[in-house]
């Protein structure tokens, strides 16, 4: 797997996101699926269908302070599980798919200003060509999603899995 390391304003812009979106009135559900993993070891996402933003900037958190690796190299990756994606080392699989939609409340829409902090918060976690996608396109989606494979995602520069 290719090594990509983030420049220091990118991932400080992510963190100082997560301290704002902490006081998001969201529901509170656990990615307690999300298996543990040794540091020396890759986190390999088979399928993952989302969770909970909160949820999953922690879990991002921790996979950038242990340097863990992410493969994602399942059927689907959809909803929060694309924020993988900005990771400094993650690789995908081309026959993966990946879903993005917009941010809501249990698929309700949010109030204007709320929808878009949660937007940028997202959005801040990609690298910059999804970024431009998703800020202009995927995050009106919120009753679907708008799909991408992971053989357009390593076309825009994510890393292709060995072996895949």
């Amino acid at each position: 797997m290719k090594n990509r390391r983030l420049s220091g304003h990118r991932w400080a812009l992510a963190f100082f996101c997560t301290l704002q979106i902490a006081s998001l009135p969201l529901a509170r559900i656990s990615l307690a699926a999300m298996p543990e993993v040794p540091a020396d070891a890759p986190l390999i996402i088979h399928n993952d269908r989302g969770g909970l933003l909160t949820d999953r900037i922690h879990q991002l958190r921790n996979l950038v302070t242990t340097q863990t690796p992410v493969e994602i190299r399942g059927e689907v990756c959809h909803s929060t599980c694309t924020m993988l994606l900005g990771l400094p080392d993650v690789c995908v699989s081309p026959d993966t798919r990946f879903g993005f939609h917009g941010p809501s409340k249990s698929g309700a829409p949010l109030k204007p200003e709320m929808f878009e902090h949660a937007s940028r918060v997202i959005a801040s976690f990609y690298p910059n060509d999804l970024r431009d996608w998703y800020m202009s396109f995927a995050r009106y989606h919120i009753a679907d999603h708008e799909e991408k494979n992971g053989a357009e995602l390593i076309e825009l520069g994510i890393p292709r899995c060995a072996d895949s």
